[in-house]
């Protein structure tokens, strides 16, 4: 994988870096969620009642809401509203944002070990929400170890991660013109394998969500997914980029 130029090293969120963990978990943001549906919807519900595991925060919106008997084209009309809404409350409640979230093993060192390369920018491609994203980063005190200014490719872009992959390329791109060689982007689904072939990059997929290692390798077409147990070995992390 050696090649010239800036390596951009993107990152989903829930599953790769971080985990969440007992009753509460992932509790501000799924609060948030609920909060919003009510709030605009009128939809006293929860997304705990669909399978949302891979999705943006815009899918899971619509799905979840077609799931309480509201259509997909109110759902779709209402969305700025509920973004906006999920946003406004995940900041009002902000000192609870690590309550159910765990830094999974290994992240904060191989964050900070990328983040003293020269050649190497740090983002994120998740389907969270853009603010709640770096709130999170920031509650687990992590974001330090983000490029900054802070970049990467949100659910609040786009409903589709492979086009989230090629905004958080456009945005390093932007940052530093003609200065950007190999694009790699890390999660735990099937749908980050899948987005980082369709973005350009090369995906890594870890076993710290709920798939399996097969479920991942059979995710990329290409056949030249790299996977990894977890985040924990920064030599074999560093290895697969040939830094």
């Amino acid at each position: 994988m050696e090649g010239g130029g800036k390596f951009v090293v993107t990152f989903d969120v829930d599953g790769t870096l971080i985990q969440s963990s007992g009753p509460a978990s992932n509790k501000l943001h799924r609060r948030a969620f609920s909060h919003a549906f009510l709030q605009v919807c009128g939809v006293d519900g929860t997304i705990d009642a669909i399978q949302h595991h891979g999705q943006t925060d815009p899918s899971v919106i619509v799905n979840t809401l077609m799931h309480y008997g509201v259509s997909s084209e109110v759902a779709n009309e209402k969305l700025p509203e509920i973004k906006l809404s999920m946003i406004e409350f995940t900041k009002e409640h902000a000192n609870e944002i690590g309550e159910g979230l765990l830094v999974l093993p290994g992240v904060a060192s191989l964050l900070q070990a990328l983040s003293s390369k020269d050649n190497v920018l740090i983002g994120l491609v998740t389907g969270n929400l853009e603010e709640i994203a770096w709130l999170k980063m920031e509650g687990l005190g992590i974001r330090k170890y983000f490029t900054v200014p802070n970049f990467g490719g949100f659910g609040s872009d786009h409903f589709d991660r492979g086009q989230l992959v090629k905004i958080a390329a456009d945005r390093a791109e932007k940052m530093f013109p003609g200065e950007i060689g190999v694009r790699v982007h890390v999660g735990d689904t099937p749908n980050d394998i899948k987005a980082a072939e369709f973005g350009g990059a090369l995906p890594i997929g870890v076993g710290t969500g709920i798939f399996t290692r097969e479920e991942l390798e059979q995710a990329s077409t290409s056949g030249k997914a790299a996977i990894l147990d977890d985040l924990a070995d920064i030599s074999a992390f560093m290895k697969l980029l040939g830094i």
